[in-house]
């Protein structure tokens, strides 16, 4: 193994950490920076990856359900399936 390539890793996007941040006005009520915070919380997606890392999957079972999801919605858009 080449010496640049030793001992590097590749991080992936998933695992950063980082910390939800609320401008809060010393007047501003308590219950409109929850919201604020449940709204920022809910876009950054954060519950759907821990929910998606709960069990392995592999990425051939992935792929597959990837292309299940695109072959259901064409047949939607076409007309085949009625919602």
């Amino acid at each position: 193994m080449p010496p640049e390539k030793r001992g590097t890793k590749k991080i992936p996007k998933e695992v950063y950490h980082f910390m939800l941040i609320i401008d809060s006005k010393d007047c501003e009520n308590i219950d409109k920076a929850l919201k604020k915070y449940k709204k920022k919380f809910e876009k950054s997606k954060v519950l759907l990856q821990l929910r998606e890392r709960q069990a392995f999957i592999k990425p051939s079972v992935r792929r597959r359900g990837q292309v299940l999801k695109a072959v259901y919605k064409q047949n939607l858009a076409i007309g085949k399936i009625e919602s």
